[in-house]
C-alpha cells in the first residue's frame, strides 16, 4: 500500500503531469467530436437528400484514412527533427512512442492523438468545396495526397520546428495549418470541378437544417477542444482560450444574423450556424494571444466580412464553392491570423491581449502574420491544384452528369440516405 500510494509522486517526478495529460485527452475526444458526429452533420443537412450519405461517408472515410497515414509517416514529417520544411523519418510507424514517452508533461501517445484530431478535420472540412458532384475514390486518393504534401508539411513549418514557427508566426490553434489550407484547396476545388447542375439558374437548398443546426451545436462545443486544448495544459491560457472561442462565435453568429435581417428582412436559421462557425474559424489563430474584448472585435469583423465574401464568392464571381469552405474557414483564417498580430499586443487599453514577444511592435509581428498568410495559401494553392490534375487523371475527378442527376448516395455507394 505505501508503494501504490508513491506512484503518483513518482509520476510528478518524472515530469508526467496528469491533470494536463487529463484535459488533453478531454480536448482530443472533443476535436475528433467535431468531425464525427459533428461536421458530418453539419454538412450533411446542406446538401440536397440524393447526397446526404455521401457527406456522411466522406467524413468517416477520411477519418480511417488520416488516421492511419498519421500513424504510419504524419506524426513522424510533422514533428520530428529534420529541417525547416519537413521533419523527419525516424518516428515511422510511431516507432519512438512508446507506453512512457513523454511529450512536455503529458504522454507522448496524447499529443500523438490530439495532432491526429486537427489532421483528421482538415482534410473533412475541404469536402465542402466539391460536395454533390466528386467521385468517391477521387475523394480519397486526393485526401491522402494531400495529407501528405501539404497538411503535414504546413503542420512542421508553423508547429513542428519549422521556419514560419521559428520567424515568430502567431497561430495558436490552426488559422494557417487548418483553416487557410483547407479554404483554399476547396476554392481550388470548385474551380477545377466547375460548378453542379443548376448552378446560378435552380435554387439547390439545404434538404435538412435540423441536421446542420445539430451538427453546429455539436462544432461549437468540441471547439473548446480544438482551442483551449492547444494550450497543451490546464492552466489559464486554456480558460481564456476557451473564454474568447465562445465570445467570438457568439459575435459572429448574431452579427451575420443582423446583416441578413437588414438585407433581406429576415435572419435566417442558415445564417446563424454560419456565422457562429465563421467567429469560430477566425478567432482560432488568435485564441491564445487576446483578451476578452478582442476576441469581440474578431467575432464581428469575422460576421461582416465573410458573409460578403460568401455573397461574392457565389453571386460575383460565380464560383460553386458548395458549402462555403472558403469564404467562411479561408477568409476566417486569414481574417484571424492577420488579426491575432494586432490584438495579442497588451497596449490596446481594454482590448490587449496576453503580449508580444519581448521587443516586438505590433507592425514586426503584422509583417511574420502576413509572410505566414501568402505562404500558406501559395503553396496550398499549387499544390491543390497539381493534386486535383493528378487524381483526375488517374480515377477521374467528376461523376457523370447522370450520375449527378441521380445522386451520389445511390450511384457510389447504392444507398439512400432516405426511404420514403
Amino acid at each position: 500500500m505505501s508503494a501504490l500510494a508513491f506512484l503518483p509522486q513518482l509520476s510528478l517526478a518524472d515530469g508526467l503531469d496528469s491533470g494536463n495529460s487529463a484535459w488533453i485527452l478531454t480536448a482530443t475526444a472533443l476535436v475528433l467530436f467535431m468531425t464525427l458526429p459533428g461536421l458530418a452533420l453539419f454538412y450533411g443537412g446542406l446538401v440536397r437528400s440524393k447526397n446526404v450519405l455521401s457527406i456522411l461517408m466522406q467524413c468517416f472515410s477520411i477519418t480511417c484514412l488520416a488516421s492511419l497515414l498519421w500513424l504510419v509517416v504524419g506524426y513522424s514529417l510533422a514533428f520530428s527533427e529534420g529541417n525547416s520544411f519537413i521533419g523527419g523519418l525516424d518516428n515511422i510507424m510511431l516507432a519512438k512512442v512508446m507506453e512512457g514517452s513523454l511529450s512536455g508533461d503529458m504522454p507522448e501517445t496524447v499529443f500523438v492523438m490530439f495532432q491526429m484530431t486537427f489532421a483528421i478535420i482538415t482534410p473533412a472540412l475541404i469536402i465542402g468545396g466539391f460536395a454533390e458532384r466528386i467521385r468517391f475514390s477521387a475523394v480519397m486518393i486526393f485526401s491522402a495526397l494531400w495529407i501528405l504534401a501539404v497538411y503535414v508539411p504546413v503542420t512542421h513549418w508553423v508547429w513542428g520546428g519549422g521556419w514560419l514557427g521559428q520567424m515568430g508566426l502567431l497561430d495558436f490553434a490552426g488559422g494557417t495549418v487548418v483553416h487557410i489550407t483547407a479554404g483554399v484547396a476547396a476554392l481550388v476545388a470548385a474551380l477545377v470541378l466547375g460548378p453542379r447542375q443548376g448552378f446560378g439558374h435552380t435554387p439547390l437548398p439545404p434538404h435538412n437544417l435540423t441536421m446542420t443546426f445539430t451538427g453546429a451545436g455539436m462544432l461549437w462545443v468540441g471547439w473548446f477542444g480544438f482551442n483551449a486544448g492547444s494550450a497543451l495544459a490546464s492552466n489559464g491560457d486554456a480558460g481564456m482560450a476557451m473564454l474568447v472561442t465562445h465570445l467570438s462565435a457568439a459575435t459572429g453568429c448574431l452579427t451575420w444574423s443582423l446583416i441578413e435581417w437588414k438585407r433581406f428582412g429576415k435572419p435566417s436559421a442558415l445564417g446563424a450556424v454560419t456565422g457562429m462557425v465563421a467567429g469560430l474559424g477566425t478567432i482560432t489563430p488568435a485564441s491564445g494571444y487576446v483578451g476578452p474584448a478582442g476576441a469581440v472585435v474578431i467575432g464581428l469583423v469575422a460576421g461582416i466580412v465573410c458573409f460578403y465574401c460568401t455573397l461574392a464568392i457565389k453571386q460575383k464571381f460565380k464560383i460553386d464553392d458548395s458549402l462555403d469552405v472558403f469564404p467562411v474557414h479561408g477568409v476566417g483564417g486569414i481574417l484571424g491570423t492577420f488579426m491575432a498580430g494586432i490584438f495579442a499586443s497588451s497596449e490596446l487599453g481594454l482590448f490587449s491581449g496576453q503580449g508580444l514577444a519581448e521587443g516586438v511592435a505590433i507592425a514586426d509581428q503584422l509583417k511574420v502574420q502576413v509572410i505566414g498568410i501568402l505562404a500558406t495559401f501559395a503553396y496550398t494553392a499549387v499544390v491543390s491544384y497539381i493534386l486535383f490534375k493528378i487524381v483526375n487523371m488517374m480515377v477521374g475527378l467528376r461523376v457523370s452528369a447522370e450520375e449527378e442527376t441521380q445522386g451520389l448516395d445511390i450511384t457510389c455507394h447504392n444507398e439512400v440516405g432516405y426511404d420514403l
